[in-house]
């Protein structure tokens, strides 16, 4: 079973990706996007107080990382 995910703003998920080398593109709305050079997928984090597990699991998943690796980096 994958470790717990911790429950993050969406300020610490965007914090936690800069460290794995993404960069914020823009912000659209309520929602920072997220790009990485070597990468075709862009992350789309909503901008929230408190970002759902579900939507931090499927981030971490796009992003092509572990959640031990994600969470090493919170």
């Amino acid at each position: 079973m994958s470790p717990s995910l911790p429950v993050l703003s969406g300020r610490e998920v965007v914090r936690a990706f800069e460290s794995l080398g993404w960069q914020v593109a823009r912000q659209s709305g309520s929602h920072i996007i997220m790009v990485k050079e070597s990468e075709m997928t862009t992350l789309s984090i909503p901008d929230h107080r408190e970002v759902a597990k579900g939507t931090l699991r499927s981030l971490i998943r796009a992003a092509g990382i572990t959640v031990s690796e994600f969470i090493a980096r919170t």
